[in-house]
């Protein structure tokens, strides 16, 4: 199968799942070009503008440049600190060097979607990498996140590491995020994240439902940032 590009994969996408009516003012490219040290993929741009911050399917999380939240902030600390997670801890072979790997995405169920950014001064070319969890298995697509998120919610691709029942109900969706209409562009924080022990014990005071264990949702994040970022 021959994954479309560009614009024929963002028609492909909005024709299956329509974007929001409302989509706040899409961040200072050339700013988080910058702040990153290279060019993005032409496809996410439009992607980014279309739809702006949210969630496919109550599933797939993209991360966006110059978002205010920083567990999905393209250009925030998240990228770097998958990389230093991946050099310290991951098992098996890695599908390239971890400099090379830019995180991009997170699922539902804790695996992260990354750019294998090699062809650093192509990023058309760029393809899409999924991992279980920072370790082997890896999911490579041999093209652009656009056509990935359009073939994934056709149905026509199948990703072993998502759930088989991804597409049951009422069919593709988009959820807008509850932080929008404002974006940020910083330079890259390597430092240590926010501990999630503090935000599930913020969340439980709150009357959030979160588990002990596994991945917070992101709901549950948005709420925290809005409550306690500074403005």
């Amino acid at each position: 199968m021959t994954a479309p590009t560009g614009l024929a994969a963002l028609a492909a996408l909005t024709a299956l799942c329509p974007p929001p009516a409302d989509v706040p003012p899409a961040p200072d490219r050339p700013g988080a070009e910058g702040v990153l040290g290279m060019r993005l993929p032409g496809d996410y741009k439009e992607l980014v503008a279309a739809y702006g911050p949210g969630e496919f399917n109550g599933f797939l999380t993209l991360y966006q440049p110059c978002a205010l939240n920083e567990w999905i902030d393209l250009t925030g600390p998240m990228p770097a600190r998958l990389r230093a997670q991946l050099d310290a801890h991951h098992r098996g072979a890695l599908p390239c060097a971890t400099v090379d790997l830019l995180a991009m995405g997170v699922t539902g169920n804790g695996h992260y979607l990354f750019w294998d950014t090699r062809l650093r001064d192509a990023p058309d070319r760029w393809t899409v990498i999924v991992s279980e969890r920072l370790s082997a298995p890896w999911f490579t697509y041999r093209g652009p996140v656009t056509a990935f998120l359009a073939d994934v919610l056709g149905g026509t691709l199948r990703v072993p590491l998502f759930p088989r029942d991804l597409l049951l109900g009422d069919g593709p969706s988009f959820a807008p995020s509850r932080l929008r209409g404002r974006v940020r562009v910083t330079a890259l924080d390597t430092g240590p994240p926010v501990s999630t022990s503090t935000i599930r014990a913020w969340a439980r005071a709150q009357g959030f439902d979160v588990p002990d264990r596994g991945r917070v949702p992101f709901a549950v994040f948005e709420a925290w940032e809005a409550a306690t970022r500074s403005d």
